[in-house]
């Protein structure tokens, strides 16, 4: 692993906790609720949520489908069990089969997509209920790459994992003793029986993770990536991704009609600026 990649687990941990919990303490709630995959991204993201806000103020949502395996239930259990968080468990199959039923043709990404939009749909509902905030689960690597579903696995209020490689949420959960049979098994989201996350991307995190630090982190040039070991077409291949999800990182793009348009010339992190 390049030093570049190779974390302040401590540091990180305490950082994030504090993030967690001034973030959503500033819109006056005290509340966190996650989608519990079974995967080692959320599973980090819960036990951030239980060090800045105790285990009674974290909802953990387990949200199976028909396909799912039932590996990732087993593991979302045992992850509930040791951080003591109240959970609840959403079988989404009767919700979205009868609109995978409206078109036979559907292929298995657009199936998946709904699965994750429907997640969401439950998540928010229960953020609702809960009076707390949808907390995310998306790393850096799948964000640059574009490797989630708009408005379902990438939607949240927000996101202590957004800045962290896949490689470095291995160690942080590592660190605050995820159960290892999540941190240690292939990342999969789970759509379609024996779908691996790596295997979709058609490269290990470990690499594209080596590749990102350089190419994002240090902005080196195509030329020096080379130099640094990398073929040609990898970094075409990453720069494309990268160019192509741009959309799926920013919010709506509104077309400017006024003198302060929002996200254009009125973008306070708040509303405090009004």
């Amino acid at each position: 692993m390049l030093p570049q990649l190779k974390l302040d687990a401590a540091a990180v941990a305490d950082l994030l906790t504090g993030f967690i919990k001034q973030e959503i303490g500033r819109t006056g709630l005290s509340r966190a609720v996650i989608g519990l995959s079974g995967g080692v991204d959320s599973a980090l993201s819960a036990a951030l949520a239980v060090r800045a806000l105790g285990a009674e103020n974290v909802l953990c949502v387990m949200m199976p489908y028909s396909g799912s395996s039932p590996e990732s239930v087993e593991h979302a259990e045992l992850l509930i069990s040791r951080l003591g968080v109240r959970s609840e468990l959403v079988d989404i199959t009767p919700m979205v089969d009868p609109l995978i039923a409206t078109d036979p043709e559907m292929d298995r990404v657009r199936r998946g997509n709904i699965m994750a939009r429907e997640r969401m749909i439950i998540l928010y509902d229960r953020s609702s209920r809960e009076r707390g905030l949808v907390v995310g689960t998306g790393n850096k690597t799948e964000m640059l790459l574009g490797y989630s579903t708009l408005f379902g696995d990438s939607a949240c209020a927000i996101n202590p994992l957004g800045d962290l490689y896949k490689t470095q949420v291995w160690q942080l959960s590592e660190y605050l003793e995820i159960p290892e049979v999540i941190v240690r098994k292939a990342p999969s989201a789970d759509l379609w029986e024996g779908q691996t996350d790596e295997a979709e991307l058609g490269f290990t995190y470990g690499r594209i993770d080596e590749l990102l630090v350089q190419m994002i982190d240090e902005r080196k040039s195509d030329r020096q990536l080379v130099a640094a070991g990398f073929d040609d077409a990898f970094i075409t291949s990453a720069r494309k991704l990268i160019r192509r999800n741009q959309f799926k990182r920013m919010p709506p793009v509104i077309a400017k009609v006024g003198f302060r348009t929002v996200n254009a010339d009125f973008r306070y992190p708040r509303d405090w600026g009004v």
